[in-house]
């Protein structure tokens, strides 16, 4: 294990402890009780008060914990290698006018972009599925049928990709006449 993933695991187990001991001081106040009414609302003001300050405590400690996750995600950006080459990112974040020395965030957008492509082309496989079946539902079958190689061939089509692509508000469509 990692000396990240060390210091992570201690920094959970600290917070569970706290959380453990917080939890069972305001139930060990909660049990005694107060004996006159004047006491009960300062113990209400005082379990308001501990509820706030608990509340506070696990948003810092989210914001915390958000924090060493997205910590522990830049360091294994050091290691990763994106698909989109680093020279081809450079080039567009210098073409947009982004400069940074930092790689980590270069391959933090490369891996952004990485996945955007990819859905982009996982929507045009299905488009490309479902018309490929409805077009072989449509169609009257031969006395042989279609062969295995054309019910497992997929041909991406232009306006797969286009129906894909207008789905995140790009259009990608020819225009109906040229000129």
């Amino acid at each position: 294990m990692s000396q990240a993933q060390q210091q992570y695991q201690a920094q959970q187990a600290q917070q569970v402890s706290q959380t453990t001991t917080t939890s069972q001081a305001s139930s060990s106040q909660s049990v005694a009780g107060p004996s006159n009414s004047s006491q009960s609302q300062n113990a209400m003001q005082v379990d308001a008060g501990t509820q706030q300050t608990q509340t506070q405590s696990r948003m810092e400690a989210e914001r915390a914990r958000k924090d060493r996750t997205l910590a522990e995600f830049m360091l294994m950006l050091d290691d990763y290698e994106p698909l989109i080459p680093n020279e081809v990112t450079d080039y567009y974040l210098q073409k947009v006018g982004f400069e940074t020395d930092d790689v980590r965030l270069k391959r933090l957008l490369a891996l952004a972009a990485q996945k955007f492509v990819s859905d982009i082309a996982a929507d045009a496989y299905q488009h490309a599925r479902i018309r490929t079946n409805a077009t072989a539902s449509g169609r009257s079958r031969g006395p042989g049928g279609q062969s295995a190689k054309d019910k497992t061939r997929t041909t991406l089509t232009t306006e797969d990709l286009s129906a894909a692509l207008a789905e995140y508000g790009i259009n990608a469509r020819k225009p109906d006449f040229y000129m």
